[in-house]
């Protein structure tokens, strides 16, 4: 592993309290890494305390994570990408273990699963804990995984998987697209618990649980729109079916029971709302074309890009 290049991702925003003991938690177990911290228009004095603690100190001018991650992703070459958050909720102690299986080809994403251990307990924000099992709940419902931490922002990463990830989310949903992508491109993913605590006294979250809840729940069913069509749009045609259903089947009784069909009306909306069904319906079908053509092409440009990879080394 010391011939490999680990870079630690540390994405930042007013964390002077606690990036000074992260920087050098993280130096101390990976004494041959290089600490990135990426400060994202901090108002105190941050990126002066990360620099002084070590770390290679970058800026980031547009706000939010998903932001900094992705000038994270295109700047940096590395064998083995570590992230963490600079608010010291993460043990490093971790990371170690977390490099290993991306550097022994064990996993291209690995998970530092917090909800296994100590997160229920030391998180004092009941909402959060609620929205951490939905979104769990919703992602390995939809997409037929099993992974127990969604939203953790602790996290490793082959260079495979970092240079050919497209970041289209600008805050805190980055970690819901980055399980999601990884499911639907048949990642390898590898879970560890890792223990969790509460920020220390005077450092405060930047997450808004319902401004940002509302952006990770947006995102999963855009991605589920995206990522699923055929499931998605299936869905619809049958919930429109079934509303065309309940409004034909007093007509259709009436007509029996009287030869009339006096509501024309009821009848054109219920025919309407079919066809709809139909459209959605066969939108569905030709987008899965669409997606399974990007997957094979996906596939095609991770082999390319694995060849190039293997030349370089």
């Amino acid at each position: 592993m010391n011939d490999k290049k680990i870079a630690v991702l540390i994405p930042c925003y007013n964390e002077c309290k606690t990036i000074e003991k992260v920087v050098t938690d993280f130096k101390k177990e990976l004494p041959n890494a290089d600490i990135y911290v990426y400060d994202n228009n901090s108002t105190d004095n941050t990126a002066q305390i990360a620099a002084k603690a070590g770390a290679i100190v970058r800026h980031e001018y547009r706000q939010g994570k998903g932001n900094v991650i992705r000038s994270m992703f295109r700047e940096i070459d590395a064998d083995c990408y570590i992230m963490a958050d600079g608010d010291d909720t993460y043990p490093a102690e971790n990371a170690r273990e977390m490099a290993e299986l991306i550097l022994t080809n064990k996993a291209d994403m690995v998970i530092g699963d917090r909800l296994s251990s100590t997160y229920f307990t030391e998180n004092k924000r009941p909402f959060h804990n609620s929205g951490n099992r939905l979104v769990r709940f919703l992602i390995n419902h939809l997409f037929h995984s099993k992974v127990k931490d969604i939203m953790t922002g602790y996290r490793a990463f082959s260079k495979m998987f970092v240079k050919s990830f497209p970041i289209l989310s600008h805050g805190f949903e980055i970690e819901t697209e980055m399980t999601i992508h990884a499911l639907d491109k048949n990642f390898l993913l590898k879970e560890i618990p890792v223990g969790y605590r509460d920020r220390p006294e005077g450092s405060h979250s930047k997450l808004n649980t319902v401004s940002d809840g509302i952006k990770v729940l947006r995102t999963i069913f855009i991605l589920f729109r995206e990522y699923k069509p055929f499931m998605f749009f299936s869905l619809i045609s049958i919930l429109l079916w079934i509303i065309s259903l309940i409004m034909f089947i007093p007509v259709l009784i009436e007509f029996f029971e009287t030869g009339l069909v006096p509501r024309f009306p009821t009848l054109i909306v219920s025919g309407v709302i079919a066809l709809f069904g139909i459209l959605m319906f066969t939108c569905g079908i030709i987008l899965d074309v669409v997606i399974k053509k990007h997957h094979q092409l996906y596939e095609l440009y991770l082999n390319i890009m694995n060849n190039h990879l293997s030349s370089k080394k």
